[in-house]
């Protein structure tokens, strides 16, 4: 197991538990409480827990996603392949927003140097862009998140109103047949809802972890999405239920 998987591990026990204990973790993950006590005071730093004597305590508000630095971790096979696949179905010259998120990042490094004009909502998406000669850039104003480094707010809001694209590239926290598009946090959310309105098709990349998952915040019904490009490991049911709804689904 390598440190990204370590790294993985105890997030995924922390959310489930709320606290853990170096020794616990030693033995589970079979690497030296040394290398355990490394990970969790790395962790630390992020802001994913608090250590107290002999482990560490959950610093993740329940039911919110991890700090991004965690998820640009997790899935990243998955999520460049989906970057790629959405890069293939944008034409060139198109107007395109892309949204903020780990996926919607990778995203935005797919499209370097290629002839279209993007509104990225991140400023890790804009940092891509800003060094491709070929891409005219065009930036949203708003708040910037702290962590994620995305734009929401009234500012956001309006510079996507004030602009018609092409292609709205989307990402999501979680997504259902029943309850659709959802995101944990609610600027968020309201900022996908102004770039669906300003956008003639709604591109989905959502890799498969998100299928199934519901959060807090509703953004929009799943017959809004016109595409949803995910990975080989969406499963079956799932699929066939979004294909029921109008949406043409490309796993990669």
């Amino acid at each position: 197991m390598d440190s990204a998987e370590r790294i993985d591990a105890i997030v995924a026990l922390l959310r489930e538990t709320g606290e853990v204990a170096v020794a616990h973790l030693a033995e589970r993950l079979g690497h030296s409480e040394m290398t355990i006590r490394r990970d969790l005071d790395q962790l630390a730093g992020q802001g994913v827990l608090r250590r107290v004597r002999g482990g560490a305590i959950s610093l993740l508000p329940r039911g919110q996603e991890p700090p991004f630095a965690i998820r640009e971790r997790q899935a990243v096979e998955a999520k460049e392949r989906i970057a790629l696949a959405v890069n293939d179905v944008i034409g060139a010259g198109e107007a395109v927003v892309v949204d903020s998120g780990t996926t919607a990042a990778r995203v935005a490094h797919a499209f370097v140097d290629r002839p279209l004009t993007v509104m990225p909502l991140s400023l890790q998406a804009a940092s891509a862009l800003s060094a491709s000669r070929e891409t005219k850039l065009l930036m949203a104003g708003g708040e910037v998140r702290p962590g994620e480094l995305s734009l929401i707010g009234p500012l956001a809001e309006e510079s996507l109103g004030a602009v018609r694209f092409d292609t709205a590239v989307l990402s999501c926290c979680g997504l259902t047949v029943t309850d659709g598009v959802t995101a944990h946090d609610l600027g968020d959310v309201a900022v996908k809802r102004a770039a669906m309105r300003s956008a003639q098709r709604i591109v989905m990349a959502a890799d498969s972890t998100k299928l199934g998952q519901v959060t807090m915040g509703y953004v929009a019904p799943l017959s809004r999405i016109d595409m949803l490009v995910t990975d080989t490991d969406a499963p079956d049911d799932i699929v066939t239920e979004i294909q029921a709804c109008g949406v043409a689904v490309l796993r990669v």
